[in-house]
């Protein structure tokens, strides 16, 4: 009896060791958080108008090395390199990261190994050589109290692990789903703002005055320009989508893991409890194999977890960082990269040409057409007559800069309301039988070329955010104020659901051994059940006193 207080302490001690050791151990800053994106989530971005943005216009930047986002975060052993301190930063594209990264879970596989080895050569022990606690006397009896009371509290421990766990892991799944979600909105906005300036521009080319339409290099221009930014929105709409559904996935078959872990790890603490309270010696054989292999497991899950806890955290911390220095060249050009200026400006600089343009096209014929008076029969007339008809503002200067329209000029905005004035009625062969300059299939056509150069003004611009990375920053910012700080709470719940679910199964298992190995470990729960039973039939047996001794009989048969 002596040995068998020290021999429990030592237990306890293992057990609380290996809770210690099983929850994650690196410090995470509360704002920083768990966001985790793989490589390809949006993918490299292989066309010209998708590259990865280095400091704009500045020659600096071209001789500086990139910036490391967490680097002070990343510094862990590597294990491809002998362990020696991983110093390139966050990377997910350098294995060596991920390497780094592995090594913060290996606590948890160490102690499934260690476990699954230690339990595995008890077990034999027991099997081959029937080993047994000799526990005599009252000391025997206050043993079996201890025990019993500290199985009922470690299978408390186990449930509420569980508990923690599904709970945890529903709010980790939905909050993840959720800024998946964000993700895949914001890069929709890329592909919208770009698809949308390919169809302004293709309307562009269908754009015509009285037969006029714009110069044939112009057109030439907006086939080249529609192809780079068609086949940048393809790719990332794409790669989102593919990368969108891997994720939901991954996260599907986590969150069913879990999920089975949990239930099964508390039915099994339930139901041993139960048979142990109840003498079902044999029985508790079969539960601790299966309870054995189960806290290997979910010790795996533990340094499984571990790692994406460090992951997600290093992404969180580098996006933060990234927020602070968004034209360093960095490894988040991986996730999301700014727009190559180059081709940029070369859209913004091509729209605000369509735009001056399609103004000539309009007043080309306001000059020629609408306010000439050609002689009765030429092939300009169209018995127009009244006040001139205004010409339409150019909003850009040769050098393309914004002007100001003159007073006899009408802006793009107002073009439309202005020139409706000056529509007359017509005859049936079209010709003019009001005052007016121009006839409403014209003016139709003109309105048409006016709301294009309207659309190119107000719909090419979005670009510059793209460009100068206010997009991005913006992105980033959200994620890790919005987001992290909440992904990083529900994996905290996970990692200690994990642990105290593991740690409380395996002092479970410890304390099935004892009542497996000592069969008067057994008088305690057979004593309870009896009392248990005989509060149950009293009732109903009141009457029946041969009912009672046999009742008694049997149960105390049971105990032995």
């Amino acid at each position: 009896m002596k040995g068998f207080p020290a021999s429990l302490l030592f237990l306890v001690g293992f057990a609380t060791f290996s809770w210690v050791l099983a929850l994650p151990h690196d410090v995470v800053r509360e704002d920083s958080g768990n966001f985790i994106l793989g490589q390809n989530n949006f993918g490299p971005w292989e066309n010209q108008i998708l590259q990865t943005a280095k400091a704009s216009g500045s020659s600096k930047n071209d001789s500086q090395s990139p910036l490391l986002l967490a680097a002070n975060r990343t510094k862990r052993p590597d294990i491809r390199h002998g362990f020696r301190v991983y110093e390139g930063g966050w990377d997910i594209a350098n294995p060596n990261y991920w390497a780094s990264v592995g090594f913060t879970g290996a606590t948890g596989f160490i102690l499934s190994i260690l476990w699954f080895i230690s339990f595995g050569i008890a077990l034999l022990i027991h099997r081959f050589f029937g080993w047994k606690l000799n526990l005599k006397g009252e000391e025997s009896k206050t043993s079996q109290w201890i025990c019993l009371a500290l199985l009922v509290v470690f299978t408390c421990v186990a449930s509420i692990g569980s508990i923690l766990l599904c709970i945890g892991q529903n709010n980790f799944y939905h909050e993840s789903l959720d800024t998946l979600k964000y993700v895949v909105n914001q890069s929709d906005y890329i592909v919208d703002t770009l698809k949308n300036v390919t169809e302004y521009l293709s309307l562009a080319k269908t754009i015509s005055v009285a037969q006029v339409f714009l110069p044939s290099d112009v057109m030439d221009d907006i086939d080249e320009l529609n192809v780079d930014l068609n086949t940048a929105a393809d790719t990332v709409a794409d790669k989102m989508r593919i990368n969108s559904h891997k994720i939901r996935k991954y996260f599907a078959a986590m969150r069913s893991a879990l999920i089975t872990i949990a239930v099964v790890m508390l039915l099994l603490a339930l139901v041993g409890l139960f048979l142990s309270l109840f003498g079902y010696r044999h029985v508790v054989y079969i539960l601790m194999i299966s309870g054995w292999l189960l806290v290997t497991i979910t010790f795996v899950l533990c340094g499984l977890f571990v790692i994406l806890d460090n992951a997600v955290s290093d992404t969180c911390m580098a996006m933060e960082e990234w927020v602070d220095n968004p034209q360093a060249e960095t490894a988040l050009s991986n996730i999301l990269p700014c727009v190559d200026p180059k081709t940029t400006n070369q859209t913004l600089i091509q729209s605000k040409k369509i735009v001056n343009d399609i103004v000539s096209v309009a007043n080309q014929f306001i000059y020629n057409f609408a306010n000439a008076n050609p002689s009765p029969g030429s092939p300009n007339d169209h018995n127009q007559s009244g006040p001139p008809m205004p010409a339409l503002c150019y909003p850009y200067n040769s050098q393309l800069e914004e002007t100001r329209c003159g007073d006899n000029d009408v802006t793009i905005g107002n073009a439309s309301t202005v020139w409706q004035k000056f529509v007359c009625q017509v005859s049936e062969p079209g010709k003019c039988t009001s005052v007016g300059r121009v006839t409403p299939d014209i003016y139709s056509q003109m309105v048409a070329a006016v709301n294009e150069s309207y659309a190119l003004q107000h719909y090419t611009p979005p670009l510059l955010s793209l460009q100068n990375c206010n997009f991005v920053r913006e992105t980033f910012h959200n994620i890790t104020t919005g987001y992290c700080p909440y992904l990083h709470q529900h994996l905290k719940i996970v990692n200690i659901g994990l642990a105290m679910t593991s740690v409380g199964t395996l002092l479970c298992l410890l304390l099935w051994i004892l009542y497996a190995n000592h069969p008067q470990m057994g008088d305690v729960s057979a004593k309870l059940s009896f009392s248990i039973q005989r509060r149950r039939n009293g009732t109903q047996n009141i009457n029946n006193p041969s009912r009672n001794d046999e009742l008694t009989t049997s149960s105390i048969r049971g105990a032995v």
